[in-house]
């Protein structure tokens, strides 16, 4: 599988930089970079500037991978972009296989505090619009949706599988049963824990066979606990899950189900009559040759 990083939900539109001290043997062959040498990732793509040229850079990965699954990860920011990437993926007939979208609660101890708190679409509310412009411009059967962000518990799998993802990526509850305190040194080789550091004498204090167990343990119950949501809402398999699986509270009075409340897209209805939706203007402004939208 390879995916293509378009933005990271903790720091949507930010680079990052690996300082030397973390740049070891190994870390340096993989970037093709000497030891010790500070590693910069610019926030941008050399290889596309456009949508459409971010679809034919899809089917080149394809080509050149042998066939593996080539998808995006993305957090939402500008919605037109998104829609321009599925009008990019009609006019070319090229599908990612996936996209995963990554909520801004996403986290990393390397993003700048702003980011953190204040940059890109929540989780709940990027993946129901990407399942809208997905589902409304008839691309759902054809490239799956995952999600990422803050997927800590069995009830945020449901819910969010609920919604339309396919599958959900998950990280910070390994972190926090792997002893992550949040220190915020992910970037700095200062790790108080031992996890993401390459100091020696800091990595004593991530001791492998106990903390495996623990990660082996939050793992097998997180999934135990979902399989019973699963059930406890009358279904056999967690594909079976639905919007109108879940309440939601739209005042201090009133709830909806899920279709309803979040207001869900059926199948093509940006494709025929995109004017009758809520999502109308955002298609209107984008456009598969430009990220910029139309005036």
């Amino acid at each position: 599988m390879i995916e293509i990083k378009l933005s990271q939900g903790a720091k949507p539109g930010h680079g990052g930089v690996l300082p030397g001290e973390k740049v070891t043997k190994e870390i340096a062959e993989a970037r093709g970079i000497p030891v010790g040498q500070r590693c910069e990732s610019p926030p941008w793509h050399s290889a596309f500037s456009t949508p459409v040229e971010l679809m034919e850079f899809v089917a080149l990965l394809r080509e050149r991978s042998g066939g593996k699954p080539v998808g995006f990860k993305l957090c939402v920011g500008k919605r037109h972009e998104v829609m321009a990437m599925m009008k990019a993926m009609i006019e070319t007939g090229i599908r990612p296989d996936f996209v995963v979208v990554d909520g801004a609660e996403g986290g990393t101890g390397a993003a700048p505090a702003e980011f953190m708190d204040h940059v890109g679409a929540p989780l709940r509310d990027g993946l129901v619009f990407v399942r809208n412009a997905l589902v409304g411009a008839g691309l759902k059967d054809e490239v799956r949706l995952a999600c990422a962000g803050k997927q800590i518990s069995a009830f945020a799998l449901a819910s969010s599988m609920a919604l339309g993802a396919d599958w959900v990526n998950t990280a910070r509850g390994f972190m926090f049963s792997l002893g992550c305190i949040q220190s915020l040194n992910c970037h700095n080789n200062h790790c108080p824990t031992g996890i993401a550091t390459q100091d020696a004498g800091l990595q004593r204090g991530l001791v492998v066979t106990d903390k495996a167990v623990r990660v082996a343990n939050f793992h097998r119950n997180t999934l135990h606990s979902f399989a019973e949501i699963v059930g406890a809402a009358g279904r056999r398999h967690p594909g079976e899950l639905s919007p109108d699986d879940l309440i939601r509270r739209i005042d201090d009075r009133h709830t909806a189900e899920g279709s309803v409340a979040f207001r869900l897209l059926e199948r093509d209805a940006l494709i025929r009559d995109a004017g009758s939706t809520h999502l109308a203007e955002d298609w209107r402004r984008a456009q598969a040759s430009s990220f910029a939208p139309l005036s």
